[in-house]
């Protein structure tokens, strides 16, 4: 272990590889034998899942259940809604045929021509055409509103450079489609969602994040407005970490989706969608992970507490380990997951790097002489500080120091995103700022897409939001000179 600590990058000498080593050599994820996919790892997926307890829980909370739609979408529906089809018809994956044959001139298995598909099948990339086409079989009158449905899934988008969680042919994701009677209630659920994610993310993560309006130029396809949250990276970049769209009666329309209203009249319903993903994954990694490894948010360790026992000798295993299950049990009554490494094949130190490595919040050691004078060792993640304690009160001293990391974290990257945001009235001042520092940048914008595109092409940064806090101000856009009335958040972004 401590040969896969030396080997891990630097993060201030090369962030994107020190990431890359990260995720693989803490056993998160590894890239697959299909060209642009992962397999998630078991300590990956023991994230994962915490990540998507935590939210459905929240989901439900809010009133929404949970569904399951077709992975199979016909390719007539995305002709249907043009922004939408315009949007990702460069990532889809299709479908052509359906059944394979051995290969007559021996050659191994090929596709059976004569197994051609009448209407070619798009694997899922996002499923509003395939639930708005469902939705019209469900919807004929007001009272059938709202529809609040959510999937838990896995979506293909044919992405020609892939990082791992960051960016893959393949990952999982939720997604959120509802039907609305109103177009005040559909925007109401979309801010609702937006909201839903920001407190998830700053709550369970510990990643703060600006929350906006993205502007026309960078909404999701089909979409009237898009909301977003906005996450910094400790190298200065930006990452997208969910977003929430108003459909208006776009999808509604493109499938016909109408209902009775309270006055008897025909109307099309009003539609929202939202999603976050394995992406999220990322943002974790990024935003808190050291030189020595990952740093795990309490909330979302698989392994809160790990215990070591230090030993001589089978006697003194059994002796520790029999003292430490005893405090084992009690922290698991308060919730609190714990590991008592026991492995007698492996030396302590290694065991040390080894959880240092994979994040774990909270590390105990104990041994013959803590024994007899009731002590016993504690290392917390987040700032490595070590500590030698009474073992009396001790769940109680343990359950206070996740919270303290758990609130520590955030803090930290709080801090980070404070101290990297940056306002600037010019455009050479935008310029040196993007290459010396970094960040998020606070800058005054015309408003239309041709500016926004040739900053992005001269400088690869782009605006990640309008914030909804951006309070409306005077001023000039920073490439035109154009009066722009409030500013808005650039940066470069993964």
């Amino acid at each position: 272990m401590a040969k896969e600590l030396k080997e891990l990058t630097n993060r201030e000498e090369n962030y994107s590889q020190w990431y890359n080593d990260l995720v693989v050599k803490a056993g998160l994820a590894e890239s697959s034998a299909v060209r642009g996919c992962m397999v998630i790892k078991p300590y990956g997926y023991a994230i994962w899942e915490k990540m998507q307890r935590a939210l459905d829980q929240m989901f439900k909370d809010t009133g929404h259940v949970n569904a399951y739609f077709p992975l199979f979408i016909p390719k007539s529906f995305f002709s249907k809604e043009a922004k939408h089809v315009e949007g990702f018809a460069k990532e889809c994956a299709v479908v052509t045929h359906y059944r394979l044959m051995n290969d007559p001139n021996g050659n191994g298995v090929v596709v059976d021509p004569d197994a051609k598909l009448e209407e070619e099948l798009i694997v899922r990339p996002t499923s509003e055409t395939i639930i708005w086409n469902t939705y019209k079989g469900w919807i004929q009158s007001y009272r059938d509103l709202p529809i609040l449905c959510n999937q838990w899934a896995n979506v293909v988008r044919w992405e020609m450079r892939t990082r791992l969680f960051l960016r893959t042919a393949e990952f999982l994701w939720q997604e959120g489609h509802t039907a609305h009677e109103t177009r005040e209630e559909a925007i109401e659920e979309a801010y609702k969602m937006v909201y839903v994610y920001r407190d998830f993310v700053e709550q369970f993560m510990g990643v703060p994040v600006i929350v906006g309006h993205k502007s026309e130029n960078e909404r999701f396809a089909g979409a009237e407005d898009t909301l977003s949250i906005e996450a910094l990276m400790q190298d200065g970049k930006a990452l997208q970490s969910g977003t929430s769209h108003f459909l208006g009666q776009n999808f509604a329309k493109a499938f016909d989706v109408q209902f009775a209203n309270r006055d008897g009249k025909l109307d099309y319903v009003w539609a929202t969608s939202w999603g976050v993903s394995t992406r999220l994954m990322g943002a974790l990694i990024m935003a808190h992970s050291d030189n020595n490894g990952l740093v795990l948010p309490p909330k979302l360790a698989p392994i809160q507490v790990v215990m070591i026992p230090i030993y001589k000798g089978e006697e003194e295993l059994r002796t520790v380990v029999a003292r430490m299950e005893k405090f084992a049990a009690e922290l698991k009554k308060r919730g609190i997951s714990v590991k008592i490494d026991d492995r007698d094949n492996v030396r302590s130190g290694f065991k040390f790097a080894e959880y240092e490595l994979k994040g774990v919040p909270v590390r105990l050691a104990m041994g013959p002489r803590d024994m007899q004078n009731g002590t016993i060792e504690i290392v917390r993640r987040d700032t490595l500080a070590k500590e030698t304690v009474s073992q009396e009160g001790l769940t109680d001293r343990i359950e206070a120091l996740l919270d303290d990391i758990q609130r520590n974290i955030f803090e930290k990257a709080l801090k980070y995103r404070e101290e990297h945001t940056t306002k600037v009235d010019t455009y050479e001042e935008f310029k040196k700022v993007l290459e010396e520092k970094g960040g998020f940048i606070l800058a005054h914008w015309d408003g239309t897409i041709e500016t926004e595109e040739a900053i992005k092409a001269e400088t690869k940064a782009t605006i990640r939001c309008i914030p909804l806090d951006a309070p409306e101000e005077d001023g000039v856009c920073i490439y035109s000179g154009r009066p722009s009335k409030r500013r808005v958040l650039f940066a470069k972004a993964y």
